[in-house]
């Protein structure tokens, strides 16, 4: 895996010294070399960062010119059918100096051009790629958002860069805080694609490819940039297609499925360094587990976090699992004071904030997987391909209630208001009557899974000066589906899954320099999953039926079927424990309202509810320290230049 940077301008906008100071920031996405290409006339600079996967002579080294010398790409990520493409093209005359996936990009782009080529890619990737014939500069992302890719614009001047930090390395960036998008983290506990928490920053959508004009930027705007991306692929128009033609045979679905998740697991364990894979314990990494020591002559190396508290504890499974399946296996005990030692370091490591507590075991296997390993497989996204959250069944149960008629349910929503209410003077608990309530009163299933989602149901109140910024997943009418259980899939797929779940995983991998690759999120795979009648995702309480069918064939169903747990910390009592005196800090009532973004009242509020153990606010609160923690990190608690 790797870092990119770059800038697109009138020449001497941004300086080389610049662009190295940028890189440096970067340094933990590719630790093994650094490039750079320059060519001053045209306003254009490309570093990258490398971390060596494939082809590790220089014949693999970027920034990397085509065989023509037209394209010069900058480049992040695997295309994992690059073996076959390069059949393809060298059977059709073109020469290849290495073996690398990078060049195979540049071959394709060279054969067939951007708009043919980037379509045949199966992998994660985002890239810069320089036409120095057209004098035109292509940004293009993978089609689920693995790979983050930012852009920026000051006056005429285009900055891109993997990641946010590196950007703070250009004289030319002085942004300001997005107001809206504070609002849209506050509730949702990430900035969903295309936001981020800068007003003049966008990051690029999943699949897509944005083509821009060394001389067309003067009158150009984020919007606009944003406006004249092609999309090559579509999760809307995937889910919508695959539920029209569904898989009837359950017997061949299985089979197909499987063959599927065979070849998506293959093509992922090609590297030239070690590789390994993260085990939970869960069905979607033990799944990837037992595909890959299937098709391993070795012992797969597989590595797990253990906790001291047994409720977030899962190492016995995964341990019982990698001795069946005869993995090599690892795992780091980790203590309450090893995981909030790493609180610290997050903003750091996540250059926006990022509400998702689950960050801090993530970061913590992945440092452990680096010690042995460059490249590990893992689970992500089984989850929201074959429906796997707990949320998703309480949602199912809740929405039964959206069936009655209004005059049913209005009286019932003003009955449980008046018991929320009156409840704790007479003594009774009142938990969960008011969200009970409100979810009465919902007009819709998107409205109801939208309230299910929030953290902060009305969090345009709580950051001063925003408007009423909304997802787009929940802002236009959603796609006509059949089953709700369907909706909230394809919402996550198009939102929380590269909004939240990939940055997290990205931001980790990457700070350890570690590769994360991920079979259940090959395009094929989810494509196919979408053709699956719900009932083989979902059915009576239990998600991924499917997988546990498959799983079953590698497994005893008793080392995996359990209620699913989650990848998580014990939150609640850590804020009212050892993160105490950090989260009062960054909470302290002054210190909010100098700041001026969040009014200090119904966050103290809440704070003190948890405090007191009344109420577990600890997922809210969260939120708020995420951005609390950031802004003091990288503006030292006071509004940005332009703010």
């Amino acid at each position: 895996m790797c870092g990119i940077l770059g800038a697109l301008g009138p020449p001497g906008a941004v300086t080389r010294e610049e662009l190295s100071r940028g890189l440096r920031a970067i340094a933990h996405r590719g630790p093994d070399a650094e490039g750079v290409f320059v060519e001053p006339e045209a306003g254009v600079l490309l570093g990258h960062r490398r971390l060596s996967i494939l082809d590790l002579s220089e014949a693999g080294a970027q920034p990397m010119r085509s065989a023509s010398g037209r394209y010069v790409i900058g480049y992040n990520g695997e295309v994992y059918n690059f073996r076959e493409l390069r059949r393809e093209l060298k059977a059709s005359g073109h020469p290849f100096r290495g073996h690398s996936d990078t060049e195979v990009i540049l071959a394709a782009v060279e054969r067939w051009g951007v708009e043919e080529a980037v379509p045949r890619f199966v992998g994660m990737f985002a890239f810069a790629l320089w036409d120095r014939a057209a004098r035109r500069l292509w940004l293009v992302r993978d089609r689920l958002g693995k790979k983050p890719l930012y852009l920026a614009l000051f006056g005429d001047t285009l900055l891109f860069a993997s990641e946010l930090k590196a950007l703070h390395a250009f004289s030319l960036f002085r942004p300001g805080i997005d107001r809206d998008g504070l609002a849209l983290l506050l509730r949702y506990r990430y900035l969903p694609d295309p936001r981020t928490i800068y007003r003049e920053v966008v990051k690029l959508p999943p699949a897509c490819l944005l083509s821009v004009e060394a001389d067309a930027l003067a009158a150009t705007t984020p919007a606009s940039l944003l406006a004249s991306c092609r999309r090559y692929w579509s999760a809307r128009e995937v889910a919508l297609a695959g539920c029209h033609r569904p898989v009837r045979d359950e017997r061949r679905a299985e089979e197909t499925l499987e063959a599927l998740l065979e070849e998506a697991v293959a093509c992922r364990m090609v590297a030239d360094v070690p590789l390994g894979a993260l085990l939970s314990g869960g069905i979607d990494s033990t799944l990837v587990v037992a595909l890959m020591q299937r098709r391993s002559p070795e012992p797969v190396r597989s590595f797990t976090i253990a906790f001291d508290d047994p409720a977030y504890d899962e190492s016995a499974f995964a341990r019982d699992i990698a001795r069946h399946l005869g993995t090599e296996h690892r795992e780091l005990r980790v203590t309450a004071a090893d995981a909030l030692e790493l609180v610290p370091s997050l903003p750091a490591m996540f250059d926006e904030p990022l509400g998702d507590a689950s960050v801090i075991p993530t970061a913590l296997v992945c440092r452990l997987a680096r010690r042995h390993v460059t490249v590990a497989l893992s689970g992500d996204g089984g989850d929201e391909t074959f429906g796997g959250y707990n949320r998703y069944f309480r949602a199912l149960r809740e929405a039964r209630a959206l069936a009655l008629p209004p005059w049913i349910r209005r009286p019932a929503a003003a009955g449980l208001e008046l018991l929320a209410a009156t409840a704790p003077r007479l003594g009774l608990r009142a938990k969960g009557l008011g969200k009970r309530a409100e979810r009465l009163r919902h007009p819709d299933f998107a409205a109801l899974y939208r309230a299910r989602v929030s953290h902060w149901e009305r969090a345009e109140r709580l950051v001063v000066g925003a408007g009423r910024p909304e997802m787009p997943v929940f802002a236009s009418p959603p796609p006509a589906f059949a089953e709700p259980a369907q909706f909230m899939m394809w919402a996550d797929t198009e939102s929380y899954l590269p909004g939240d779940v990939l940055v997290k995983v990205d931001r980790a991998s990457m700070a350890a320099s570690l590769e994360i690759r991920s079979p259940l999120l090959d395009h094929r795979v989810v494509e196919f999953a979408w053709r699956l009648p719900t009932s083989l995702r979902i059915l009576d309480g239990t998600g991924k039926r499917i997988l546990r069918r498959i799983l079953g064939r590698h497994l005893p169903p008793q080392l995996f079927e359990r209620p699913k747990r989650g990848f998580n910390v014990p939150l609640a009592a850590w804020l009212r424990g050892p993160l105490r005196d950090w989260a009062e800090d960054l909470l302290a009532e002054d210190r909010l309202r100098a700041e001026g973004y969040l009014d200090p009242g119904p966050i103290r509020a809440r704070w003190r509810e948890h405090l007191e153990g009344r109420r577990n606010w600890g997922h809210a609160l969260w939120d708020v320290l995420a951005f609390q923690g950031w802004l003091a990190h990288w503006h030292r608690g006071r509004p940005p230049p332009a703010g």
